[in-house]
């Protein structure tokens, strides 16, 4: 999960521009098409997951990558957390809610992002169209996800250290 400098992993799934969400596979060891996002709907920064997790929905982490460049799926990004998007949705299997938080991180090689050391270094704008871009993503899902709010890089770091895989 992370290198030897300290930076968590994250790995690409849908690059920053993609119109679809694209998931890794594990039993195929590939990439698959999950879902076209909704019309006219792109991920504004790629998007993955942070390996060796496992999320209160069984699945690892989420983690959005916020720079200003695309990469590709399978690439693996050195990073740190700016914080996390807490939210809520419903079970995927059986009845009730489970979080599904979306951990905000940035590329230790971003040198255009170095002065982020917190999600509040984002403008309260910028904040409210990533929830916007959450929430639309998931419109036609049937996930009835709603945004609990933000929490910062420490909280965002212990859910990281609950949810590593032993």
């Amino acid at each position: 999960m992370r290198n030897e400098e300290g930076a968590i992993h994250v790995i690409v799934e849908s690059p920053r521009g993609s119109t679809v969400k694209l998931k890794y596979e594990p039993r195929l060891r590939a990439f698959t098409i999950s879902r076209p996002l909704t019309r006219g709907l792109r991920y504004p920064f790629d998007w993955g997951f942070i390996p060796s997790t496992s999320g209160p929905d069984g699945d690892p982490l989420d983690a959005m990558v916020y720079w200003d460049v695309a990469t590709w799926p399978g690439v693996v990004l050195p990073c740190r957390i700016l914080g996390m998007l807490q939210v809520e949705q419903k079970k995927q299997k059986g009845k009730g809610r489970e979080r599904n938080d979306r951990v905000l991180m940035v590329p230790v090689s971003a040198v255009r992002a170095e002065h982020l050391r917190s999600y509040q270094d984002l403008s309260k704008r910028e904040r409210q169209e990533l929830e916007h871009f959450f929430l639309t993503a998931v419109a036609f899902e049937n996930k009835d996800a709603r945004i609990l709010g933000w929490k910062g890089p420490q909280v965002a770091e212990r859910l990281l250290e609950e949810s590593q895989e032993r």
